[in-house]
């Protein structure tokens, strides 16, 4: 294996990668570099044929007040901006001030917009400086807000749109977008976002936001990146009678003409962008695994809610097992109860029994299907024909019951046990050691569950996990109380540590962030064909193991998303060594130079660097 040989590797990809972000090395560029005695050689440049405001106005391009003389006359912008000079500390300064100033969630998300259409270099450097506070306001929980007023606040336009009115015409459309080198995509059909439901057309925001933390947390730049949405419709009555409504106002294609309405966006982006990360990011269920088996041997894609979601829940359990002094090859001991049978639900324990599978303690993958526990919104996904504890009859549905469940949900289903148990029975029943939520459904953990659960063991594993906030299965303070400070607790959204009999209860955040940048950035680096599951299971691991003996003693799993560009780069190296493994890296190695430092060297980051102006002929 490449880990075990400490292979040292450096490819053309990555090359590509640094070379095209600043080096815009053309003859010409270096002629006219040449004229300009304020330069030197070897400093990064960036070159533009544009002049004038046109500069100002393109927000990949403003320095705002940090232009230089040299470049306020070679771009004539001299008089376009005021005479002093300030560089980004000061900018930053102010736009601090500013921000402060902001007195709601929604109101810093609109004044990050608004800087982000600005000056997109100052607008990283703040999100990459504030991470543990910004990405709370660019992505969770502040944009579920934000979809849900994407009509109303709606300024400017950022990403591509493909709507039923576009039917025939993508392949031409998708030559509209003025990049020509595209490495992450990410799309949404607006169906379920986040726990908030349908919100068609204004779910845009959740691919805007995922595409800032890919390039904050893991250094994709941000001419590569294109945010979109399918626009087949809604059934959000509100959003139909609405008339400030920015989406197509009829209901949802379904069945045939929602597959291949899919499937002609796909083609188009694949004819411009062969080599193109897409991340699927808010499809309802069935259509979110649907549309994965579909493509996911076919072109690089994955669906964030199934596979993203699995790689950093599988991370907190594992991460929890060390916290225990257990070892993360204990995992087939534990009893895992999943509340929440959709897409995130199925996905998140599909990683589960593939890693128990990987170790080699189960028998088999069945066997590891007995370890987990699956509820819905009825209930266990269990056998109708068993008669109740209560010595009621059983129902007279049958299995009958249960076949709207699909190959997958039918896995958890179980046969030994009473259909639609509540989560106290089956919790109760089954002692479990960790607990899952992926419902949507707030409060759906009862004290009664909880308590019964921690009976049963010292450091119960409590994870609610629907985003945002407020659909959140329960609140860190409600486990710290019910489990008498002793549970091992994360959630989907961000929670206060909690003060509990003299105790600081840690709470961490089991959030996608910790995976899709790093992910994204290996598959760029190594120009990857496919994702894999073992890059999922990978990805798992290494963040499981980053947390210190101390971290873990506290109550810390992994380190916070301060730490997210450190956590993204030791996820690229690994996910970039299975791709290697696995045959599936398009990018050539040569040996001379670490894989490490090549992902290092390969991340953008926010700097202005000098602009000289190139003519068009």
């Amino acid at each position: 294996m490449l880990r075990n040989r400490a292979l040292q590797t450096v490819h053309a990809a990555a090359k590509r990668h640094v070379t095209s972000q600043v080096r815009n090395y053309s003859r010409r560029a270096l002629t006219t570099l040449a004229a300009f005695p304020d330069l030197r050689m070897e400093t990064m440049v960036q070159t533009t044929s544009k002049h004038g405001m046109d500069v100002i106005h393109d927000p990949l391009l403003s320095k705002g007040t940090a232009f230089s003389m040299s470049e306020r006359e070679r771009l004539g912008i001299r008089g376009l901006v005021p005479p002093r000079t300030q560089e980004m500390d000061k900018q930053l300064k102010r736009i601090i001030r500013n921000l402060r100033e902001c007195k709601t969630p929604l109101e810093k998300f609109i004044f990050m917009n608004a800087l982000q259409d600005r000056n997109e270099t100052l607008y990283y450097r703040l999100l990459i400086d504030n991470l543990e506070e910004l990405s709370q306001i660019v992505y969770t929980p502040t944009v579920g807000e934000a979809c849900q007023r994407f009509h109303s606040i709606y300024r400017r336009s950022r990403g591509m749109y493909f709507s039923s009115l576009d039917r025939g015409q993508m392949s031409a459309m998708v030559h509209n977008w003025p990049h020509d080198q595209v490495d992450v995509i990410v799309v949404t059909d607006g169906s379920r976002v986040l726990g908030l439901g349908d919100l068609g057309a204004n779910g845009m925001q959740i691919p805007i936001g995922k595409l800032s933390l890919y390039v904050a947390g893991g250094g994709i730049r941000p001419t590569s990146i294109l945010p979109v949405v399918l626009d087949i419709g809604t059934n959000n009555e509100e959003l139909l009678n609405d008339p400030l409504y920015l989406g197509m106002g009829h209901r949802r294609l379904e069945g045939e003409e929602y597959y291949s309405f899919v499937d002609e966006w796909v083609h188009a982006i694949q004819s411009r962008y062969p080599n193109a990360l897409i991340q699927f990011e808010d499809f309802k269920y069935p259509h979110a695994y649907n549309l994965l088996h579909k493509y996911q041997d076919n072109i690089c894609c994955f669906n964030d809610d199934i596979q993203s979601t699995s790689a950093v829940a599988l991370a907190g359990v594992l991460a929890a097992l060390k916290a225990r002094g257990q070892a993360i090859t204990d995992l087939n001991e534990e009893r895992i109860i999943c509340v929440g049978a959709g897409s995130a639900g199925v996905g998140v324990c599909e990683g589960i029994v593939d890693c128990m599978v990987e170790q080699g303690k189960v028998t088999s993958r069945e066997d590891a299907y007995r370890r987990i526990w699956m509820l819905d919104q009825h209930g266990l996904l269990g056998n109708p024909h068993i008669a109740s504890t209560d010595g009621s009859k059983p129902t007279s549905l049958g299995l009958g019951d249960r076949t709207s469940l699909d190959e997958r949900q039918m896995c958890y289903l179980k046969k030994d046990m009473k259909d639609r148990m509540t989560l106290e029975e089956v919790v109760k029943s089954v002692k479990p050691t960790v607990i899952l939520g992926l419902s949507g459904a707030p409060g759906v953990f009862t004290e009664g569950a909880i308590r019964a659960m921690a009976e049963g063991v010292e450091k119960p594993v409590v994870f609610p996990l629907s985003n945002p906030t407020r659909q959140s299965e329960c609140s860190a303070e409600q486990a710290f109380k019910w489990t008498d400070g002793r549970a091992i607790f994360a959630s989907g959204s961000p929670f206060k540590d909690v003060e509990y009999n003299g105790k600081t209860c840690k709470v961490n955040q089991i959030n996608n962030v910790m995976s899709f940048p790093g992910l994204g950035l290996g598959i760029t680096v190594s120009r990857a064909s496919r994702v894999t599951s073992k890059m999922f299971m990978e990805t798992a691991i290494t963040i499981a193991n980053m947390a210190s003996e101390d971290q873990l003693k506290s109550g810390i799993l992994f380190p916070g998303v301060s730490a997210l560009r450190e956590i993204s780069k030791e996820v690229a190296v690994r996910v970039c060594e299975v791709a290697h493994e696995q045959g599936l890296a398009r990018a050539q190695l040569r040996q001379g130079v670490s894989l490490k430092n090549i992902i290092e060297e390969s991340m953008w980051s926010p700097h202005y660097v000098p602009l000289i102006r190139i003519s068009q002929d």
